[in-house]
């Protein structure tokens, strides 16, 4: 059992309250997910759950953390630039229960989390696995250590449909408690019981933290309900207020009157009048401590992102956006697939999945390659590694208006300002950003490029369950083209109007 009593988390740099008074307890059978915005701590919580120490190095925290000495298993949401560059058997011998473990047991762990158990002694880089691979090994080297509570970051970023469902069935027949952040809202509708949402509420200054012991729908379902109901009481109150204070204002306004007119000949009448207005005033007081007790309007973290110029991103119908055919899709050596042929016209949103290590990725970068010199479009690419186009040490506002000049700097800021951005993060590296974070600066950057081809490579991969609804809006309303590698199953059904799945023979279309 892990509690977690009144814990607040406060970061070193700008002294900003990650997480306040948060308190949660869970047991066997909990599958909790934690929620909220990007940006707001969720990684930062997980890592402090671990362990306290590394944390510590750019984090204060404040409460009670009790695990009773659980042994925790912790997946990270990305691994180290070292980490992928090992090969595969190095990354297993670096876990501590890998090299004391017979080949039994590596054959039960592999087997509980679908894997070869072959694997375990490949040569290939890390790097060259499939995301779906990588889960899944990094998983079992978790189990080899026989945790009692699992902690895993973004477990499901980068993996296939068919292999979000086996999670999805790995979570549900858990038999520890399990504490995971995602943004699949399909994979929180089917495994979440317990739902912690850290919000940052009144321009990112105020933290507030959410507990609810339910399913994912349910909870936004009774927060709606409830911020709806809250806002109704909060204007009835708000509306017989004014009428009560309209009738004071025009009863303090006649006795005002008649104290101005008041004749110095009837002194008896002056002070009957002072001493009603005394009244009356005491009666304005006794309404402001009313005010004070109403209840208040309901407050949310809205995720606001900026829509596209249609001016700007319009493809006249039919135009021919992109002709792509390969004999051969292949990945150094290694031939991925055959006979490829990616045809895109204007204003065609098209979505490609596959298998894990189909080569989806390697397709998306030869069709940026060929879209982003063209010059009878404006083409932009979103990678799946953002670090590919936020290098460096600079910050949102270089990236959004590398000119320096003072009207680009000022329409950055207001751009960063409408996505939630605080003036401290908007000068951060954007190294530094959360993946959420960085997706929205690559999404401003679109906006500012006025781009009418978006080439986009998991583009909700990163945003909350809270922002991808908006995301996906956004980019149903986008009037130029699409070419994007999802796994989002909500993405793919709301945004796409065409669906291909790539496999060694080709694209084919699918019944999405």
């Amino acid at each position: 059992m892990l509690q977690v009593k009144n814990l607040t988390i406060t970061h070193k740099k700008d002294l900003t309250t990650l997480v306040e008074g948060l308190t949660f307890t869970l047991s066997p059978g909990d599958r909790a997910a934690v929620v909220g915005e990007e940006g707001n701590g969720k990684s930062t919580l997980l890592r402090l759950l671990y362990d306290p120490a590394p944390a510590e190095s750019y984090v204060e925290w404040t409460g009670e953390i009790a695990d009773g000495g659980l042994r925790k298993g912790y997946l990270a949401q990305e691994l180290s630039p070292d980490e992928l560059a090992l090969p595969v058997w190095a990354f297993c011998q670096a876990c501590p229960a890998f090299e004391g473990t017979g080949p039994r047991e590596l054959d039960r762990a592999a087997r509980r989390v679908g894997l070869d158990a072959g694997l375990f002694w490949d040569d290939r880089p890390m790097s060259t696995l499939s995301g779906g691979e990588r889960v899944k090994l990094r998983l079992a080297l978790l189990l080899l250590d026989e945790p009692g509570l699992l902690l895993l970051d973004e477990p499901s970023n980068d993996l296939d449909v068919a292999t979000l469902e086996w999670l999805e069935e790995f979570l549900l027949s858990c038999p520890v408690p399990v504490l995971y952040i995602s943004h699949d809202e399909s994979l929180l509708d089917h495994t979440a019981n317990l739902i912690i949402h850290l919000e940052r509420l009144r321009r990112r200054t105020a933290s507030r933290c959410t507990v609810a012991r339910m399913d994912y729908s349910r909870y936004v379902r009774e927060r709606e309900a409830g911020f709806a109901r809250q806002e109704q009481a909060a204007g009835e109150e708000r509306r017989a207020y004014e009428a009560k204070m309209e009738k004071f204002r025009q009863i303090r306004n006649s006795v005002d009157h008649q104290l101005n007119t008041v004749s110095r000949q009837t002194p008896g009448k002056g002070r009957l009048l002072k001493k009603k207005m005394h009244t009356v005033l005491s009666m304005g007081r006794r309404f402001e401590r009313e005010r004070e007790a109403m209840t208040a309007s309901p407050e949310w973290e809205e995720a606001i992102l900026t829509a596209f110029d249609p001016a700007r991103s319009a493809l006249p119908a039919g135009k021919t956006v992109l002709r792509l055919d390969l004999p051969e899709l292949s990945a150094g050596e290694r031939i991925l697939a055959r006979g490829v042929r990616l045809w895109v016209t204007g204003p065609e949103r098209v979505g490609i999945v596959g298998a894990n290590g189909v080569g989806k990725s390697t397709l998306l970068k030869l069709a940026a390659r060929e879209l982003l010199p063209r010059a009878d479009i404006r083409a932009a690419y979103m990678p799946q590694n953002y670090n590919e186009l936020l290098l460096g040490t600079r910050t949102p506002v270089e990236l959004l208006a590398p000119s320096g000049h003072k009207d680009d700097i000022t329409r950055a800021r207001t751009l960063l300002g409408s996505m939630k951005y605080k003036a401290e993060e908007m000068e951060h590296p954007a190294a530094e950003l959360s993946g959420g974070q960085r997706a929205k600066l690559l999404f401003l950057s679109m906006v500012l490029d006025g781009a009418n081809v978006l080439v986009l490579d998991e583009p909700t991969r990163n945003f909350s369950p809270l922002s991808a609804p908006v995301i996906r809006g956004v980019l149903a309303d986008f009037p130029g083209a699409v070419i994007s590698v999802s796994h989002d199953r909500l993405y793919l059904e709301q945004v796409c109007t065409r669906v291909v799945e790539l496999t060694e023979n080709g694209l084919a279309e699918t019944g999405y």
